[in-house]
């Protein structure tokens, strides 16, 4: 099926306009790269020129639908685009889960007997309360320490003093920033770690299979639970559980005006970030690969999944033992268009490492860590942990989806003609 939708996609033109179809194709190509071009103007320029370059990658847009429409072949594109769809489908179906990665080896151990739990009452809009999960807990036998909005807390501090006094598993029920900070100490101490979805995204949630409708489930670990072993990631002397980030991103979370004012708060900070005028000039070395002058780098414990639109944000591994690096360097709308061949453009540059070293033109650089603005002395060290933090997690939870499987035509080729 897959092999069939392909040929499809490829004669349909041909039958419906001839040989007009690929003069269409290129059309309709080039206003996917003036568009693109259109949003970098948008981005790294203000004023009279943002309005018409917003324009402009409108206009292409239109252009290009207007000529197939007066050509007759929109229904053509609709179709493609359809088989298209069908032919990815039935490829990773074909493929099965052979691009799958085997699940953290779980394993049973006793449960905790002086369980300590920090909750956020703030953290995703309320869900501590919401919830009910300092009951719950209490009722499971966890010692609960509520945070003061008004009056910020040391959870580091909190956590290690609870391991003074016993405490043989730490918790938390917040963001992952709050997450990374307790989760460091447990690996400290050798201790269990578990993690309540109660924040606003939960990524690290997310990426252990844990339910994030309903955070009262991962108390789940105190009664029933099982310990999986997984990666930590380190910047300088803190911890982080899903990436750090570095150039545009970071320079923009530390303005005081971005937390009442996103939007208006990235569009007026973007053209002097991406235009090298604000912020620092970054050296990227890692495993052999540098990158000088990008204007975003990502580092992640372990690498974000690729290929598959539908899993952006996720990881279909925390216990590689890398690092996950991303970096993005545009200078020109040229570039920029170029970013439309995905990780074969020349602009987006992904690897792994065991060790990154983001060194800057200035004594500091700016950080966003799992989400949170901090500032760290230049260069700064990025490594991996392997296996350095136990993970308590519910014996029966929703899990993490496996990736699809990588197309790989040639292989379909042959399963297709395989006579076995």
């Amino acid at each position: 099926m897959a092999i069939t939708a392909v040929v499809a996609a490829l004669v349909l033109p041909l039958v419906a306009a001839g040989l007009r179809s690929l003069g269409l194709a290129a059309f309709g190509l080039a206003g996917l790269a003036v568009s693109a071009a259109g949003l970098w103007w948008a981005l790294s320029r203000r004023g009279l020129v943002r309005g018409l370059a917003v324009a402009l990658a409108v206009a292409a847009q239109v252009a290009v639908i207007a000529l197939f429409v007066a050509a007759g072949v929109l229904w053509v594109v609709v179709v493609v685009l359809a088989l298209w769809a069908s032919a990815c489908f039935a490829g990773r179906a074909a493929l099965g889960e052979d691009g799958g990665h085997a699940a953290p080896a779980e394993h049973r151990t006793p449960a905790p007997e002086r369980p300590f739990v920090i909750m956020n009452p703030r953290s995703g809009g309320g869900k501590v309360g919401r919830f009910g999960l300092k009951e719950k807990a209490e009722v499971l036998g966890a010692q609960v320490v509520l945070l003061d909005p008004a009056h910020p807390q040391d959870v580091a501090a909190l956590a290690r003093d609870a391991v003074a006094k016993g405490a043989d598993l730490l918790g938390v029920a917040g963001g992952d920033g709050t997450q990374a900070l307790v989760a460091g100490v447990a690996a400290e101490h050798g201790i269990p770690f578990m993690v309540i979805s109660a924040g606003t995204r939960n990524h690290f949630a997310l990426d252990l299979g844990l339910d994030r409708e309903d955070p009262s489930t991962c108390l789940d670990a105190l009664t029933d639970g099982v310990e999986l072993r997984i990666d930590l990631g380190r910047i300088g002397e803190r911890t982080f559980v899903n990436n750090v980030s570095f150039g545009a991103y970071a320079e923009v979370v530390q303005s005081p005006a971005y937390r009442d004012d996103k939007i208006n708060t990235i569009l007026r900070m973007l053209p002097d970030v991406l235009t090298h005028h604000l912020g620092s000039r970054l050296t990227v070395h890692g495993a052999g690969t540098t990158i000088t002058s990008p204007q975003a780098v990502l580092v992640s414990n372990n690498p974000y999944r690729s290929g598959d639109p539908t899993g952006l944000g996720r990881r279909d591994e925390l216990d590689a033992g890398v690092l996950g690096v991303l970096g993005i360097k545009v200078d020109n709308a040229v570039q920029a268009a170029e970013l439309l061949r995905g990780r074969r453009s020349s602009g987006l540059i992904a690897w792994t490492a065991d060790e990154v070293v983001v060194d800057a033109d200035g004594a500091e650089v700016q950080v966003g860590v799992d989400g949170e603005a901090l500032s760290f002395p230049t260069p700064v060290r990025c490594v991996s942990r392997p296996g350095a933090l136990r993970v308590r997690v519910p014996r029966h939870r929703p899990g993490v989806a496996r990736p699809p499987s990588r197309l790989d035509w040639r292989r379909l080729r042959d399963l297709a003609l395989s006579r076995g």
